[in-house]
């Protein structure tokens, strides 16, 4: 054999077992896939051909008590790409999104989403209505320009745009209530998400007929207030129109069925816009009615009197002498207007609206038995509304009361309240001295309509209902053509009211600001058999304004649209003749 023989030989040797080795590895390899991870890799294969998609539950409806819709959720989606898909042409799909989108997008922040590496899944613009986002499609169809889709989503609608805001609040980007009733019954509104998962070819096409597995979604319950869209309507302009005419810092107007401490309407101003998401700062979309307090002022009055009534130590015409001032505690204290002694009765101090007065008359209680009325009608806790953040108000112990901290807490001042704290007290005035929480929802209501009812509290006694009695009939003197506010009077009506009008408290040095005051009007119809209460409150307006002169006349036309809209009948009798002096 020669020398080249026998390197050929070799060479074929050696090819051989080079072959024979890769075959080895590659039947190895085989083996493993085939026979040891069939399943991981069968995983694995089905995993890079399927698709999920979500099926978004929508959130349940806010209505007003009569079935109207205040808050609800309409069909939207939200565009999303697969990057594997659009990377070679990001730049052209990314043009013509801006194009289509607008200011909905930033060109290059897109180019990007759409060069996400290793990534079948982005999303590019969220809650787009459902005309805008077919558009965008349709054109980059046209460009025969794939890899952008939609998905569907839900987006959260006010059709009333301002209505009844800072009761409704509003959602979060994530759809999550955070304010209102949108945060107190975030858990009943909110649904649970469906899903689908199938199996997609190569260019992301769903394959007829292949498996595929279907969650069903659950669709969030509605909630159903008390409120009346029309009134609140009605009021929200009304109370706006007042704020911006008193140049006030902000108003509150509320109205509450008497009989079922039902909250009717609940306006504030100036408010915001939860569905153009616009004034949205943090003093607008407070809640004033449950979250904000302030010293009430006169209104407070009425509380004395009726602990006092219902001691058995005053009535409508008792009579007491009104010194032309005191001073208690090197305290100087007046009224608001020069007098000398005067002689009135109990009515004429509410009527005429004297602290002196009301001072003289609360020295016949103790700071222990003041204190424990206060406490009765419900002040130092929260109302039970049942919306979030609701303050509970200040009131100081009464062991540590001065003499002065006795006399101010009789007329309203050096005691903090919400406006839900004062609605529920005097309501127990006029609801014959039981008092029951306020409420802003009745029930929820599920897809197929079956309504669940929000079980009501009990009514408990505060005072008598000849105690009551006796104050509604001080309070209708207010209303009276010599009382302080005959612009709350409604032709054809009785009306109680009490006005108030107390002094600001600077929230930095906790002094009060001479000049600046808290106005308010208090009142309830018809007074001789009571339906509604309705409470305006108009913060820091026009250095003269009264509760008489700023804060009656919206009364006024807000109970008046109440007792329009709900049909209650007029007064059957006039309101009785009480002396106002002795």
């Amino acid at each position: 054999m020669t020398a080249n023989q026998l390197l050929t030989r070799r060479r074929l040797r050696a090819c051989l077992v080079l072959v024979i080795a890769v075959f080895t590895l590659f039947g190895a390899r085989l083996f493993q896939i085939q026979g040891l991870d069939a399943s991981a890799y069968a995983a694995q294969a089905v995993a890079s051909g399927t698709q999920k998609k979500v099926d978004p539950a929508p959130r349940g409806a806010i209505l007003d008590r009569n079935g109207e819709q205040l808050a609800t959720s309409v069909d939207g989606l939200t565009l999303i790409a697969d990057p594997k898909m659009t990377v070679d042409n990001a730049p052209q799909i990314a043009r013509i999104l801006r194009e289509k989108l607008g200011d909905e997008i930033d060109y290059f922040d897109m180019i990007d989403k759409l060069r996400t590496p290793k990534s079948r899944y982005v999303q590019l613009v969220r809650d787009l209505p459902k005309w805008t986002a077919d558009k965008a499609v349709t054109a980059l169809d046209k460009a025969r320009l794939p890899g952008v889709f939609t998905e569907k989503e839900t987006l959260r609608t006010y059709p009333g745009g301002r209505l009844a805001a800072n009761l409704l609040g509003y959602t979060n980007a994530a759809g999550e209530g955070v304010a209102g009733i949108e945060q107190q019954y975030d858990k009943i509104l909110t649904g649970t998400d469906g899903s689908s998962t199938y199996e997609v070819s190569p260019t992301g096409q769903r394959i007829p007929m292949a498996d595929s597995t279907v969650k069903e979604m659950v669709p969030g319950r509605d909630v159903k207030t008390t409120i009346d869209r029309d009134l609140q309507w009605y009021a929200d302009q009304r109370l706006a129109d007042a704020v911006r005419d008193s140049s006030a810092d902000w108003g509150l107007a509320v109205t509450m069925d008497v009989k079922t401490c039902q909250i009717v309407q609940m306006s504030q101003a100036p408010t915001f816009d939860p569905d153009t998401r616009t004034g949205m700062t943090d003093d607008r979309t407070v809640s004033r009615g449950v979250q904000h307090v302030y010293e009430p002022g006169s209104v407070m009055k009425t509380v004395t009197m009726a602990a006092l009534a219902d001691q058995g130590k005053i009535a409508a015409d008792t009579p007491i002498v009104v010194p032309p001032k005191m001073v208690i505690d090197k305290y100087p204290i007046g009224d608001y207007w020069q007098h000398g002694t005067l002689r009135l009765t109990a009515a004429g101090v509410i009527a005429k609206s004297s602290n002196l007065g009301t001072i003289v008359a609360a020295q016949q209680m103790s700071n222990k038995t003041m204190h424990a009325y206060l406490s009765k009608f419900g002040f130092g806790d929260k109302t039970g509304v049942n919306l979030p953040g609701e303050s509970k108000g200040i009131l100081t112990d009464g062991a540590g009361w001065t003499k002065a901290n006795h006399a101010t807490i009789s007329f309203g001042q050096g005691i903090s309240v919400t406006a839900m704290q004062m609605m529920r007290a005097v309501g127990a005035i006029a609801n014959a001295g039981k008092m029951c929480e306020p409420s802003v929802v009745t029930a929820t209501v599920d897809e197929d309509g079956t309504t669940t009812p929000v079980e009501a509290t009990e009514t408990k006694r505060i005072v008598s209902k000849d105690a009551a009695a006796s104050v509604t009939r001080m309070m209708e003197a207010v209303t009276a053509p010599d009382g302080t506010a005959p612009a709350a009077a409604i032709k054809g009506y009785r009306v109680a009211g009490k006005t108030g009008t107390a002094w600001r408290v600077d929230p930095t040095t906790g002094r009060y600001i001479r000049g600046q005051n808290t106005v308010s009007f208090m009142g309830f119809a018809p007074a001789d058999n009571p339906r509604f209460l309705t409470y305006i409150v108009l913060d820091k307006p026009y250095s003269n304004a009264g509760g008489g002169s700023t804060a009656a006349p919206v009364f006024h036309d807000v109970m008046s649209m109440a007792l329009e809209r709900f049909g209650v009948a007029p007064s059957g009798s006039k309101s009785p003749k009480v002396a106002q002096e002795w």
